[in-house]
Formats: C-alpha cells, structure tokens, sequence
C-alpha cells in the first residue's frame, strides 16, 4: 500500500514525540533543583514521574470523546443498516485494569532503571519484550513458535549482552575522565549543567539499571497483550494513575535509605519533595511537562500507526526512535559514542527483524529463488484472484446433459 501525507505525518509524530519522551525523562533525571529542606538535590523522583506519564495516557481518553463527539455532529444516514456491525459495542471497564497495573509496575521499574543507565541503552534494552512475547506466548496461550522467531529470540539476547558489556566498558573509561571534566569552570555553571546534567553513577548502578529494565518487560508482554486502541490507552492511564497516586501515600512512609531514597526523608518517593523541586526549576518543570504531553501525543500516533498501516512499521519506527535517541545522547555529551554499543543494537535490529519475518528471510528467500534453490510463494492476493476466475469460468461453462440414462 502506497504511503499518503498523512502516514508520513503519523510515522514523524511517533518519531518525534518517542524521542522526546524518553529524552525529556532523562533530562529530567540529569537535573538538580531546590529540595524540601533547602539543599539542592537531583530529581530521583521515578514514581512521579510514572504518574506524570499515565496522567498524559489519560488525554487519549479526551482525544476519544472529542471524536466520538465529532462523529456524533455528522450528518447520519435516514434508513441505517440493519446489521451494524461497525458500530461501537459496550465494555467494562474494568477489564484494562490487569494491563494497566502491569504497565504501572513495568513504568515505575523502568523509569527506576533509567536513573542508573544511558537513555540510549534503555531504549534498546526494552526489545527484550520479544523474549517475553516469544516464551510466554508459547506457555500460556499455547502457541507454536516458527524457527525463524527463536532465531531472533537468539540475537536478540546477543544484542542485549553486548549493550550491558558497553555500558560496564563505557562507565569504566568514563570514570578516568570525570574528574577532569568537572574541573572545568564552564561544566560547573548552572545552565550547562541543567542542559548536559551530571551523572556519577557506578558500574553496579548500570547492572541494576539494565537489570531492572530487561525485568520489566515481563509486565509489558501482558499490557501489550490487551491494549491497541486509544480509549483502551485512555482507561489503562486512568487506572494507572488513580492506583499510583494511592500508592504515593504509603510509599511517603516506606524508609529505603540513602542507596534508592535520593530526598531528604530517603524514603521510597517523596511526592511533596519532587512537587517543590519542580516548583523551583522552570527547566524541570519543562521537562515534566513534555513527558506528560509527548507520552500522549506518541500513543496516538503509534495506535495511528498500527491501525492505518502494520505493526511491523510502528516496530520499523521503534528502532528509529531508539537510533535517533543514542544520537542525540551522543550530540549532547551525556554519553560517548562506542562501537560495541553500534555493534548491539544492530544485532538487536537484527534480531527484531528476523522474529517479525521482516526484510532478512524474505531478502533470502527472493535470492534464493531467484537462483533457483527454492521456489517463490505467490502472493495471497494473486490467489485469490486465480481462484475468482476459476470461479467464473465454472459460472460461465454451459451445462453438459449426460443421455446414459436415456438409453
């Protein structure tokens, strides 16, 4: 099928506001503002920030009742189908709420991961969910795998070893250069501060982080089991956020130290000190602020997407996400560029590919028949078009009487 402006315009808003999102994460991560007892801390705030995310999923809802409402302000046909097989059939609600609780708990540890690695690397570690898809599918929905999806289950798992050895690599050269980095006069300002951030994590905080961010597709292979439309996105951001925002009270009160507690109490999350650090940084609030709005302008589109034209584009674009996101990382300095890391997310891609039956088999296959070692499957739809005129052709074939019962 022949892209339109409007596939091009849906394929560069989930670019763009993909990119955005996880970017604006991050940056918010990099960042140090005023805390609640008047010393200036970095924003380790990872369950407010997952509620800032479920509460820009809860604005597809609003998408779906502006549309719903616009349909309803079209002019409708005088005599209606009398079997309307189109139209919009009643649900509970309540059915996305095993989803969204997965999707909760899969958010919440990836945005704890993202705090301890590369923006880059987490997105590139979350292809891990077609390992889960590929074993878990196969265990409780009882589906046979082709050989061509456990090869890619294969490189897959080869593509994400090589970008956990690039982050140890990575941190380890980095760490000999640190210190004459921020010996500089101009990395201690403010604003370049604010713009490039300042991480000192340790090579066991990228292991968690890579660790906890691989775990958590488990709980994505259920949410993207049942979520495809936006009022389904919009129920799962509904759910999610009034179930994290309950969840915020207690963890005010659960003490977890000074190793994942980053606030002045070290408790799990302290909302009211990531609310008054956003209070004061207007950068920080900015960055919050296009978590929120890009998170819900990028399900629209990847919904968009899938629907207008496959999974496999929205996947396609998935991986120019992730590129466009090491890249900029690599612009900005908040990382530098490794060829090992190339090298694994192109067996990654690779990998992604190969499960998809994307580009790779069928590259094969083609040279392969082309040289006469196998033979090229015809299209489905030249089939049906051959069956169509065998079809017409017994319609349109006079009747042949038999006489043996006359003799």
């Amino acid at each position: 099928m022949a892209w339109k402006p409007i596939h091009f315009a849906l394929a560069a808003m989930m670019v763009a506001f993909g990119t955005f999102n996880t970017l604006s994460v991050k940056w918010a991560d990099k960042m140090t503002s005023e805390s609640s007892d008047g010393t200036l801390r970095s924003f380790d705030h990872p369950f407010l920030q997952a509620c800032g995310m479920f509460l820009g999923e809860m604005l597809c809802m609003v998408a779906f009742w502006i549309l719903r409402w616009r349909s309803k302000r079209q002019p409708q046909s005088t005599f209606p189908p009398i079997d309307d097989g189109t139209a919009p059939k009643k649900f509970n609600p309540l059915i996305f709420l095993p989803p969204a609780l997965c999707d909760m708990t899969a958010t919440s540890i990836q945005y704890i991961g993202l705090t301890l690695t590369y923006a880059s690397s987490f997105q590139m570690l979350r292809g891990a969910v077609i390992i889960f898809t590929g074993i878990l599918s196969t265990i409780f929905l009882r589906r046979k795998l082709q050989w061509f999806k456990w090869l890619g289950m294969v490189f897959v798992i080869g593509g994400l070893v090589t970008v956990g050895v690039n982050d140890l690599m990575a941190q380890s050269a980095g760490n000999s250069t640190s210190t004459n980095v921020t010996e500089h006069t101009l990395w201690s300002s403010p604003i370049v501060t604010a713009v490039y951030g300042n991480d000192t994590k340790t090579n066991s905080d990228l292991i968690l982080g890579d660790a906890l961010i691989f775990c958590s597709q488990v709980f994505h292979w259920y949410q993207m089991q049942a979520v495809c439309t936006s009022v389904a996105v919009g129920w799962e951001g509904t759910f999610g956020f009034t179930t994290l925002a309950v969840l915020l009270i207690p963890f005010n009160y659960i003490y977890v130290g000074p190793k994942f507690g980053a606030n002045p109490r070290m408790v799990l999350e302290d909302a009211y000190d990531g609310v008054y650090q956003l209070a004061h940084n207007p950068l920080l609030a900015l960055a919050f602020s296009g978590t929120v709005i890009s998170i819900a302008f990028f399900n629209f589109a990847g919904i968009s997407v899938t629907k207008e034209l496959s999974a496999t584009t929205r996947m396609v674009l998935d991986s120019i996400r992730t590129l466009t996101i090491w890249m900029f990382s690599i612009a900005v300095g908040w990382q530098s560029f490794y060829p090992l890391q190339l090298l694994g997310f192109a067996i990654l891609l690779s990998g992604m590919c190969f499960y998809n039956d994307i580009l790779i088999i069928p590259g094969i296959k083609k040279i392969a028949s082309k040289f006469g070692l196998c033979i090229e499957p015809v299209p489905y739809n030249n089939v049906e078009d051959e069956d169509e005129e065998e079809q017409e052709d017994v319609e349109n074939r006079e009747p042949v009487f038999s006489t043996r019962g006359q003799e």
